[in-house]
């Protein structure tokens, strides 16, 4: 009996380790929706014919053609540099499909393997995958690459190996990766498409913390052709691009030229596009969007706007209290701070009425608590923490409270009054302050004009308390520099969420995020339920579980009223130059700038 029970786990641990089958895509719940003979992503336009040019505005700077280490500056505005590049010089081993929750496919690596408690991942690269130089990229390249990063790369490269227990080269073209007991669920995912792979033999590790200007080689269809320092980087199509014909790139990267200006102001940015400087403008006003464009090239066509509706959760906005200040440490003052935001008067006067206010990290989709009570899967995951949530929020009711509008509600501020006083504060001498007399009173950092007219708005309402607000409105290098070593006391920042929320949440709020320089854990919060519910959605195994932690942790959020919920509209607002075109079909994800194209090149 005993060597067949140690013959039976040898072949369970042979099996699970060094016979699984290699596939072509893996998905974070489930299997991947395209077969292994797909010939391109469903929302992509494969007869394009490749050519032309398209220009990018963003605001901003950089030094560096390095975006990986700390000591490199690249600030844009509303995660532009993502949503544009995707990978136009460097790749990862695969790709995130944009029409389904969290699904990759092959790119460096052809096919993988794993077993199904996920304890080790093997990328087996693609023979034909080539450095822009003519090399091979390697498994060599693979191993140096996530060494580098982890020495000397920032946040959240500098931490990809840390669930890592062995990282070895197997045969001619493969790399395995072996866990700790510190991985979780999603991490063979995040190691697979939100890594880059960077070529050995062109890169000096000793040096690889400094910024440089140096022209990089990389693997993906495009090569740096020019550089104005800080101003403009211009890419041109690399003619012996390796991956043209993987199922994943058909359809994306269609021009032949790429160029991305770098612009000091919003407004400046916009004047250019409409001076047809720039091909595409991507808006997030919508009073800008109703307003501003009644210039020639937009009444006449010349110029188009589009709008598209992603199948996506609402994320977040809102004033980021910072709880490494000893005022928001108090969770009362914070409650009633949440309070006192009249959205009602900001929409109608500031927005032409175009939000919804916004009240779960997760609205929209089946992962919000919003509207959902809390059923026993989420109240086990919460654990003792559930009493500490009130009882509309575990029952998924609305909990904000709505204005009459005229920015300065009475009802409300009484509300909001009372929550202080329970917290230790009271009116003295027209002044809110605590008992010994210490005003409330906090700075909120801004970062341009639509950002101060909404701080000026809930600054003049808890004006009315005894609150005192002062706004500072600082420059994006400014900006990036304060949030990164969190020198603020409220800061408006925006939390986007996916339908598959994974080990970003760490890095938002986890307590391990804290104190780390250059984290988005702006709220600087150090929890255990909250970790502890981030843990149960990494680890989840089937979809009810997954959504269960989910809805558990947007309570937990909710609850601990870390920022001040504001706004948010279900659409995508998009100008173009109308030479530029895109697919008519939207992905789950909305809409994909890396498979647009110059239809000046179709001719």
């Amino acid at each position: 009996m005993r060597r067949l029970t140690l013959l039976s786990l040898t072949l369970v641990l042979f099996a699970g380790q060094t016979l699984a089958d290699p596939v072509h895509g893996i998905a974070m719940h489930g299997t991947p929706a395209l077969p292994a003979d797909y010939k391109h992503f469903p929302y992509v336009n494969p007869d394009v014919k490749k050519g032309g040019k398209i220009a990018y505005g963003v605001v901003g700077t950089y030094d560096s053609l390095n975006p990986f280490n700390l000591k490199s500056i690249r600030t844009t505005a509303r995660g532009m540099w993502d949503n544009i590049f995707g990978n136009l010089v460097y790749e990862s081993l695969m790709v995130r499909s944009s029409d389904e929750p969290f699904a990759l496919y092959g790119l460096l690596a052809e096919s993988v393997e794993w077993d199904e408690n996920r304890t080790f991942i093997q990328f087996n690269l693609n023979p034909k995958a080539k450095w822009s130089d003519g090399q091979p990229v390697t498994p060599e390249d693979v191993i140096f690459s996530l060494e580098v990063l982890r020495d000397k790369g920032r946040t959240p490269f500098s931490n990809r190996l840390k669930p890592v227990d062995k990282m070895e080269k197997v045969g001619a073209h493969s790399v395995r990766f072996t866990f700790n007991n510190k991985v979780d669920r999603e991490f063979p995912l995040i190691l697979a498409f939100a890594t880059p792979i960077l070529p050995k033999h062109a890169i000096d590790a000793a040096t690889f913390d400094q910024s440089t200007l140096n022209i990089p080689v990389g693997s993906g269809p495009y090569k740096v052709k020019s550089v104005t320092p800080g101003q403009k980087i211009v890419y041109e199509r690399d003619p012996n691009y390796w991956g043209k014909d993987v199922p994943a790139k058909v359809g994306f990267d269609n021009y032949d030229e790429i160029s991305v200006e770098y612009f000091l102001q919003e407004n400046t940015l916009f004047e250019a596009f409409k001076k047809g400087a720039i091909d595409v403008y991507l808006e997030g006003n919508p009073t800008h969007w109703s307003r501003a464009y009644d210039f020639p090239a937009a009444s006449n066509g010349d110029v188009v706007k589009d709008v598209f509706k992603p199948e996506l959760p609402t994320g977040m906005l809102g004033f980021v209290f910072n709880l490494r200040r000893p005022i928001f440490q108090n969770a009362g003052v914070r409650e009633a701070l949440s309070m006192a935001f009249d959205f009602e008067w900001a929409n109608r006067n500031l927005f032409d009425g175009a939000y919804t206010r916004t009240e779960s990290f997760w609205q929209n989709s089946r992962l919000s608590s919003l509207g959902r009570a809390a059923d026993e899967k989420e109240l086990s995951i919460l654990g003792s923490a559930k009493d500490r949530i009130s009882p509309d929020i575990l029952a998924g009711k609305p909990t904000l409270l709505v204005s009459d509008g005229s920015g300065g509600d009475r009802k409300i501020l009484k509300e909001v009054v009372e929550t202080l006083k329970k917290a230790g504060y009271g009116i003295k001498n027209g002044k809110m302050a605590d008992a010994s007399g210490t005003p409330l009173a906090f700075e909120i950092m801004t970062q341009n004009q639509d950002q101060e007219k909404v701080a000026i708005a809930y600054q003049r309402t808890l004006k009315m308390i005894g609150v005192e607000v002062s706004i500072r409105t600082v420059d994006d290098a400014q900006y990036q520099s304060r949030s990164g070593s969190f020198d603020y006391d409220v800061i408006m920042k925006s939390y986007p969420s996916s339908l598959s929320p994974g080990i970003e949440q760490v890095g938002r709020w986890g307590s391990d995020s804290r104190d780390r320089p250059g984290s988005f854990n702006f709220a600087g919060l150090g929890d255990a339920d909250v970790d502890r519910a981030i843990q149960a959605m990494l680890n989840a195994r089937s979809t009810e579980d997954f959504t269960a932690a989910v809805r558990a942790y947007d309570r937990l959020l909710l609850s601990g009223h870390y920022l001040v919920p504001l706004y948010h509209i279900g659409e995508q607002w998009v100008a173009r130059w109308k030479h530029i075109e895109h697919p008519s079909a939207t992905p789950l994800y909305g809409y994909q700038l890396p498979t647009w194209w110059d239809a000046r090149a179709q001719k």
